[in-house]
């Protein structure tokens, strides 16, 4: 539910000041376009300003460098960080008491906190341990021997296989599945033996997983998404794969089997990493990017196979003065009476 501050308070709350008429009341957040009076929109940069100073918009939130208007002001040091906190402000999530719906199916042997949510037709294995004001939202299968820390929130249909670790303040969203097997065969005599995935997944506090993410268990051991990675819808994390603390991993990329990623590196969607490499920290890999070597930290690397940017540009420029190129050559063959 939405609330209603002064613009005064919301300054407060984000550690900025105020330029102008701090008592306005403030009861949403809206981009200009659809901004109306009583309302709190942002400006990043110029032109958004002036997109805001031209709406209905009761106040503006902009870096404390924004310019002057007719408008309040909410001065912070960086309008995108103070846009992220007053979204929670104006629109804050969903609160879910405690307790454990009657349909839910729940081991003996469970460890619930009693100030967890457990939702409908969850279903939550032996030995499995719920930490306090984690939320289970509906249809949540928690296998065996699993952990689910405090303020951990998991969105319905979610899967969680036996013995994954859960840390605090992680948020699975719908439908992703968490320790199912890993990829792994052998041919044996003209058929695939399935290679027995006994390990288990390692998920560290602050971690967000988007909708229909897959995260296979280690074959043996474990895998592992360090502290507060990020990893966006419709991705596959292949067994043992460790990937650092703080790391982004956008949609629909896919990271094969072993394969090592450092801290605070960047995977951009669609990327596919090949196994068993050694991703450094710092590093970016561009959309659409097919990973076949180790890539020190540090380094920005795009293409497929990918390659370090400086590189791979320097390709792409000589790729498109190919067809000049191929028309001079013709031209001089023509001119030294040589057949095409």
């Amino acid at each position: 539910m939405k609330k209603s501050f002064t613009a005064s308070e919301v300054a407060e709350l984000l550690g900025g000041s105020i330029v102008g008429d701090g008592a306005v009341q403030l009861t949403g957040f809206a981009p200009a376009a659809t901004a109306r009076a009583g309302d709190l929109t942002f400006a990043e940069n110029e032109t958004f300003f002036e997109r805001a100073e031209q709406s209905a918009a009761s106040a503006i939130l902009v870096d404390s460098n924004g310019q002057t208007t007719a408008k309040t002001l909410i001065l912070v040091p960086q309008a995108r960080i103070g846009f992220a906190k007053a979204l929670a402000l104006f629109f804050p999530e969903p609160e879910f008491a405690p307790g454990i719906h009657p349909t839910a199916v729940i081991a003996p042997s469970a460890q619930i906190d009693s100030s967890a949510h457990i939702g409908p037709y969850c279903v939550i294995g032996e030995r499995v341990k719920i930490g306090a004001k984690a939320v289970l939202q509906s249809l949540v299968d928690i296998g065996a021997d699993s952990t689910v820390g405090e303020d951990t929130r998991i969105f319905p249909n979610v899967t969680i296989y036996s013995r994954s670790q859960i840390g605090a303040r992680a948020r699975i969203h719908a439908s992703a599945v968490i320790g199912s097997d890993g990829y792994g065969y052998v041919l044996d005599s003209g058929f695939h033996r399935k290679i027995p995935q006994v390990g288990h997944v390692i998920i560290r506090d602050d971690v967000e997983i988007g909708a229909g993410v897959t995260i296979d268990r280690g074959a043996l051991g474990a895998t592992e998404i360090g502290k507060g990675a990020k990893i966006d819808n419709l991705v596959q994390i292949a067994h043992n794969v460790v990937i650092g603390e703080h790391c982004i991993v956008i949609a629909q990329a896919g990271v094969a089997g072993s394969t090592k990623i450092g801290n605070h590196t960047i995977i951009a969607g669609q990327t596919g990493i090949a196994g068993h490499l050694k991703i450094g920290s710092k590093v970016t890999v561009a959309a659409q990017s097919g990973v076949m070597h180790n890539i020190p930290d540090g380094e920005k690397w795009f293409g497929s196979p990918a390659q370090p940017d400086r590189q791979m540009k320097r390709q792409i420029l000589a790729l498109q003065q190919l067809p000049e190129l191929i028309r001079r050559v013709a031209e001089l063959e023509k001119a030294a009476g040589e057949k095409p």
